[in-house]
Formats: C-alpha cells, structure tokens, sequence
C-alpha cells in the first residue's frame, strides 16, 4: 500500500505487480534473484532494485519530487521526519501491529497467544497517544505539510482500526481528513482490489 500511495501521491506512471506474501511466489529462484529477503514490497526503477517500504517511499518522493508533498530541505526538517518514521515504523508497525498480527490472524503460523496481542495492543495504544497529543496542535506531523511520516502514520492507523485498537478522537479526525486525499483513495483501489473494485 506504501509504494503505491507515494507513486499515486507523485503521479508516476507504474506497473503493478501484485503478489501475495504466503503464496510461495516470493520464495520462487525468479523472485529471489530480485529480492533474496524473499519479503514483499520490491521495486524496480531501470537500474535501481529496492525492498522495504520506506526505502522504496523516500526514493520515489527524492527521485521524482511534487509540491504536494513534504520535501525536507534542511537538517533539521530531515531529521524530524526521520525521527517520526523511525517511531511509526519501529514502535507502531513492528513492535505491535505486526506482532499482533503475527501472534493472531498468523497464529497457526507463529504461534497463538491472546496474552501477548493483548500486551501489543496495550503497546500500541500507548503509542497512538503520542502521536495523538502532537496532532492536537497541528495537522500533519512534520512542517505542516502532508509527508511520507503522514503516509505511514496513514497505514498504521488503518490497521489500527482493523484490529479494533482504541484510538484518540484527533487520530479519527485526522485519518478521516487525509483519507480524503484522491492518491489515497486509488492506492486503497489498487492494492485492495476485492475490497473497493480495480479501477
């Protein structure tokens, strides 16, 4: 979803190619040769081959620039978003998100254990406040202006609601703004296809 929100954000013309991560299809010698971390996302850009979704995100927003968008200028405003990406990414995504995720819809993989998505639950939760008290005083995080930290933020707190995870009302107020944004809404078509219809 990352990738494609920043290509649509951009207006880059792309091919999609859209694989699921336990279909074995990651894990096949043609996929590996791309990618040997056998993870999805991968991008190719002519000669430029890259995985993990904030890579691929700050490369395309970097390599093919739009007003739209946040494009840091200066040290400080770098590190800001990196420190906001970093704290989604880590704390949000993989430290609870996922570990939920991991622990309950992929339990017969990883193992169930309602003790620990409850304790990653808790964990996000805690998050998410902190996050929400920053949005009480302005509406994006960095610069006030929409940038790739927002478009993780984005993704996480669609997870969020999935999983039913108690949110402050300033982050439904603002998922329920940038949700608005047309890129958005044709990245969610694309990567959700059975959901919203591919058009």
């Amino acid at each position: 979803m990352r990738p494609l929100w920043m290509a649509e954000e951009l207006g880059i013309a792309y091919e999609h190619r859209p694989i699921g991560p336990r279909t074995g299809e990651t894990q096949t010698p043609e996929y590996q040769q791309l990618n040997r971390k056998q993870k999805i996302p991968f991008m190719e850009d002519g000669d430029v081959k890259l995985s993990e979704s904030l890579a691929i995100c700050r490369y395309l927003r970097d390599q093919y620039p739009t007003s739209t968008l946040l494009l840091p200028d200066d040290p400080l405003t770098k590190a800001k978003e990196d420190e906001w990406c970093c704290y989604i990414y880590g704390e949000l995504d993989e430290t609870s998100l996922y570990v939920m995720r991991r622990h309950g819809d992929l339990g017969m993989i990883y193992g169930e254990s309602e003790v620990t998505v409850s304790a990653a639950r808790a964990y996000a939760e805690k998050h998410f406040e902190v996050v929400g008290h920053l949005l009480q005083h302005q509406h994006y995080l960095v610069a006030e202006k929409f940038g790739l930290a927002d478009l993780f933020l984005m993704t996480c707190i669609d997870w969020a609601n999935a999983y039913d995870v108690s949110l402050p009302q300033r982050l439904h107020d603002y998922h329920d703004r940038v949700r608005e944004r047309p890129a958005y809404q044709r990245a969610m078509k694309r990567n959700y296809p059975d959901r919203f219809g591919d058009s």
